[in-house]
């Protein structure tokens, strides 16, 4: 298995059958080992922060052992619309740790 954003936007897409998925490596040099992930799930919906993260988590238990940096923010499509609608669209930068 070869880490990349591409590949962890693709399994989350597909697992969590989200409506919007964004992946960001955020490692200096890209050599995925640090990610920043936007989920928008409808599985999101009715459950609180922790237990949706547990469904990334669980998405991605393979992965995440290979990789030193983990953020995500999780989102149900009514969120993400509501957010959308007042700031635009979601955008990341790259985090220096």
């Amino acid at each position: 298995m070869e880490l990349s954003a591409e590949y962890l936007r693709e399994k989350l897409q597909r697992d969590l059958e989200a409506e919007h998925v964004e992946v960001d490596d955020t490692t200096p040099n890209r050599c995925a080992s640090s990610f920043r992930v936007l989920v928008v799930s409808a599985k999101c919906e009715g459950k609180p922060l922790l237990q949706r993260h547990r469904l990334v988590n669980t998405c991605l238990a393979e992965e995440l052992p290979h990789i030193h940096a983990f953020e995500q923010k999780t989102l149900t499509p009514e969120q993400w619309a509501r957010d959308r609608q007042k700031q635009g669209t979601w955008t990341s930068t790259a985090i220096k740790l």
